[in-house]
């Protein structure tokens, strides 16, 4: 094997760069997805049996039956609190039990009482209880529809293409005796098992094969499916990771979309292949309203979508199309898992901002990041040793360059044994952590996953002794070839293992470790070299369970008990930085994502959009792509332009390749270094406002990069925007991503909004396309009329440097010449913010005064930080301005006007930034 794999790294280190489609699946060549797609729809063989109904003040409880085969189902259905539907089916007695995916969510969500309305030999009616909502349980065939009013909101298995293939014995092979006597004893198997050999055995169900590896497949087929039909819907987003644009499109003349933790090699753009991570939530909007689907199931899975037109036969359509027709547009979807149960929640909004709090509800929010990882982190593979990092942190201070991180790959270890450091490169380590930690500045180590196998190195011997490794199908420690060369993959769905992973980061254990060193999990989907699909085996066992049913959540485990090593090494005090590239519905709780190894391509800069906005839309904020590309070398046009648009994405890295060359922003000429200078100091002036819109994120799930339409929901001229976007409600970002661009065309939303230039203070009106002649130096941006965002002008080298520094607020008036917002400040890094230690202020401006109000009156800190200017855009010349402290003394303020702008500049108003005062004759 070890030729084979030398071969392989060889590959990736200099070979060819682009993605071999032939190491991953297709649908036809993974059997469960061939199978199930090709099931056509039509009428379905489940029905429910009426008779067999429970109604709880919790849930209802009802039995389906395949009338093809006889087995038994058990649907369950709750009414969650939020305005949420639970549906849950599994199979009644099943031969073992299925997986069913824990940890996810971050409790068991709080039911709200089901009443039933009617019922008949066709099936029963319940109220879902707001606005008229019901849900309708038909029974042959089985089917529901979830209706508000006469409005049919969503439907499921109305395309009949329900499946769930039971667990089974196998026939051709030597069974286990006694699991066969128990089958057989058991009335409820009876009818199965006269039926389970009429049932065709294909290719793929009890063993398949993809290049030279082999699925054992133990437990046979096992795959779940299930069609939801949206009316009225013709816009889908959400199921990231894809590289692709923020609509999702249609799969009736292709693949599905793939939803498969996967190491994809230079992936390729615009296809539903399947990347690094997985998030398997969709949203559906029109004009009317947003809901959302989470089918919770980590294994691997398909979802197909077609659009279609609500309730037409194909011969309908033809007649519609012969006759003209206005008819209700309709999208489908289907979700195909290989394993596990059915398990979804129905979001049912109505607005985007409900559909997000509801899934929030379930999964959690965006974690509340230290204010300095939203500054600009430098990164390559690698930085060689002690000195090159002192090289490149005094060469930020000569090209007077802000940043706050400084990043190491895999090179600064031992010999890839992670928790190490290379002896001759990184001899001392603390001695570099504290020249970063002396210039307030902090340092990422990679951490990743696969362990050494090395009798002579500790966390593999720790692992091996206390039994915590993921086992073969024989039993056996499971090995597989990355970067250390064999390496062992800790079982991280172990409580045991994330709790003694996490001890490995106390200071004491990671030897050079210190408090300004935080971690960077790679490599997490799990990548293995020589397995099948660059990943794990499917029947390599994580206790009772095949990796198969959990695949999905790998990632997700690993930076779970990252992050939580990180808050225990500081007793619970500091927060956390850990950023992953593998991640699963709920990852938002841990960290940041990022978009995995592109390339230093132009269509790769336009891709980071949707890619982040769709991360944003499932729970997943803090996301950004490497700045200039991972793979190949960038012109210097795109570099600079991709440094203007990752000043504007929530996480900004920079980051390359082993085999590029170096591209530290001043090795590009003075020209271009002042121009990346200028980019990465704007990223720094509003600091301010980025940390506030991460705190709503922590606190509502509100997405901080959102697309246009969740803000204008009712403007279909936002609907498929995807090469521009909105930090929080208030700035508009329309990067320029065109080689040789002259200039850019903006699409301003809302009819009744002026928006204003942040660089020149022209103001537009809204619902327009903007033509906007451009330079190398421009990033278009747009502050919303009737907003206020503060920041801090005062650029120094690091975040932390700017900690008490003062805010210049930017009032942006409106038609209604109002305008407000909010100020947020507490330490930075700690969770002491819980303890309500923090300042939340919100600023108003209306009737010609502003006034700082405070929100959190109970809340408790102190800051130095004072406003030191206020520019009011759309303003009118004042006579006079007054301003009113706390105390009661007022005092005259010295202000400029600009009448060719109409912007005023107040000087110097000197208000400490957590105190109560108002400014009047505005």
């Amino acid at each position: 094997m070890a030729p084979v794999v030398v071969l392989w790294l060889a590959m990736c280190l200099g070979g060819t760069w682009a993605v071999d489609k032939g190491n991953f699946k297709t649908c036809d060549q993974s059997a469960f997805c061939k199978r199930q797609r090709a099931l056509k729809p039509g009428e379905s063989p489940y029905r429910a049996l009426l008779e067999t109904m429970e109604l709880t003040n919790t849930r209802l409880t009802l039995q389906l039956i395949n009338d093809n085969n006889k087995v038994r189902l058990l649907l369950e259905l709750y009414r969650l609190q939020g305005n949420i539907t639970r549906v849950k089916i599994n199979e009644l007695k099943p031969l073992k039990p299925r997986y069913e995916v824990p940890d996810v969510l971050i409790r068991e969500p709080p039911t709200e009482p089901l009443s039933l309305l009617s019922q008949d030999e066709n099936g029963v009616v319940l109220s879902l209880g707001a606005e008229s909502q019901r849900v309708i349980v038909s029974a042959r065939p089985f089917r529901l529809d979830i209706m508000e009013g006469r409005e049919v909101l969503m439907s499921l298995n109305s395309r009949g293409l329900l499946a769930f293939e039971h667990l089974r014995m196998r026939k051709d092979t030597q069974a286990d005796p006694e699991a066969e006597k128990k089958e057989e004893a058991d009335p409820a198997n009876q009818a199965e098992a006269e039926n389970v050999d009429e049932e065709k055995v294909e290719d793929g169900m009890w063993e398949e094969t993809f290049k030279s590896h082999t699925d054992s497949k133990p437990n046979g087929p096992s795959a779940v499916s299930l069609d939801f039909s949206l009316p009225g819907v013709e816009h889908v987003y959400g199921i990231p990771e894809h590289a692709d644009t923020l609509r999702l499109k249609t799969t009736d003349n292709g693949d599905p979309y793939r939803l498969y933790n996967l190491d994809v090699f230079q992936y390729e753009l615009y296809n539903p292949m399947a990347l690094y991570g997985a998030v398997p939530v969709m949203l559906a909007h029109n004009t009317q309203r947003t809901t959302g689907i989470f089918w919770l199931n980590a294994a691997e899975t398909w979802v197909d979508i077609s659009s279609n037109t609500a309730g037409k036969t194909v011969f309908g359509k033809m007649l519609d199309y012969v006759q003209g027709s206005s008819e209700t547009p309709q999208t489908d979807v289907r979700w195909i898992s290989e394993s596990g149960i059915i398990d979804v929640f129905i979001m049912l909004g109505p607005k985007p901002k409900d559909v997000f709090s509801q899934y929030a509800s379930l999964t959690g929010t965006q974690s509340f990041p230290p204010l300095t990882s939203l500054g600009y982190h430098q990164c390559r593979w690698n930085y060689n040793d002690q000195e090159d990092v002192k090289s490149v942190d005094a060469g930020f201070d000569e090209h007077d360059i802000p940043y706050d991180f400084i990043w190491l790959d895999i090179e600064h270890t031992d010999g890839k044994r992670y928790f190490t450091w290379d002896t001759h490169k990184f001899a001392t380590p603390k001695e570099m952590l504290q020249g970063l930690m002396d210039k307030k500045r902090k340092m990422v180590a990679i951490v990743d996953p696969h362990i050494k196998v090395d009798s002579n190195y500790k966390i593999h011997n720790e692992i091996r002794s206390r039994g915590f490794y993921i086992k073969n199908k024989d039993g056996g420690d499971y090995e597989g070839w990355c970067w250390p060369g064999n390496a062992g993959y800790p079982d991280f769905t172990r409580i045991d293992m994330r709790d003694w992973w996490a001890s490995m980061f106390a200071y004491d254990q990671y030897e050079g470790s210190m408090e300004n060193l935080y971690t960077w999990n790679d490599m997490n989907e799990p990548s293995v070299f020589n397995g099948p699909e660059v990943t794990m085996h499917k029947d390599a066992m994580h206790g009772a369970w095949e990796h198969r049913d959990l695949h999905n959540t790998y990632g997700f485990y690993v930076q779970m008990a990252t992050a939580e090593g990180l808050i225990k090494r500081s007793g619970g005090v500091e927060r956390p930085f850990v950023l992953t590239r593998a991640f699963f519905a709920g990852s938002q709780r841990y960290g940041a994502v990022w978009t995995g190894d592109n390339a230093a391509e132009w269509d790769h800069l336009k891709i980071s959009i949707p890619m982040c906005l769709s991360l944003g839309l499932v729970g997943i904020s803090f996301c950004g792509a490497d700045v200039g590309g991972f793979f190949k070398s960038p012109s210097t046009e795109l570099l600079v332009r991709w440094y203007q648009t990752g000043a504007y994405q929530p996480f900004f890295r920079a980051h390359a390749h082993l085999d590029t060359p170096r591209r530290e922003p001043w090795l590009f000429g003075p020209e271009n270094t002042a121009l990346i200078r200028e980019a990465v100091r704007q990223r720094y002036t509003l600091l301010p406002y980025w940390y506030q819109q991460f705190y709503q994120a922590h606190r509502t799930g509100q997405p901080v990069m959102r697309p246009l339409w969740v803000e204008y929901p009712q403007d279909p001229a936002t609907f498929t925007l995807d090469d521009e976007f909105l930090i929080g409600k208030d700035l508009l970002v329309h990067p320029v991503t065109e080689e040789g661009a002259r200039g850019v065309t903006a699409y301003l939303p809302g009819k009744d909004e002026v928006w204003f230039d942040v660089h020149t203070f022209q103001r537009h009106n809204g619902a327009q396309n903007l033509y906007i002649p451009v330079t190398m130096s421009s990033i278009p941006v747009f502050q919303r009329g009737g907003s206020i965002i503060p920041r801090k002008l005062r650029v120094r080298r690091s975040s932390t440097c700017m900690e008490h520094d003062p805010y210049t607020l930017f009032v942006a008036l409106n038609s209604q010449r109002k305008a407000e917002g909010e100020l947020y400040i507490d330490d930075g890094h700690t969770f002491n913010y819980e303890k309500e230690e923090f300042i939340h202020r919100r600023l108003s401006f209306a009737n010609n005064i502003l006034s700082s109000l405070n929100l959190a009156p109970d809340a408790k800190f102190t800051t130095q930080s004072w406003i030191e200017r206020i520019v009011i855009l759309g303003a009118s010349k004042p006579s006079k301005i007054t301003l009113k402290a706390a105390d009661g003394q007022e005092s005259q303020v010295e202000f400029e006007f600009d009448a060719s702008m109409s912007v005023l500049t107040l000087r110097k108003p000197g208000m400490n930034s957590g105190a109560d005062w108002t400014k009047k004759n505005l």
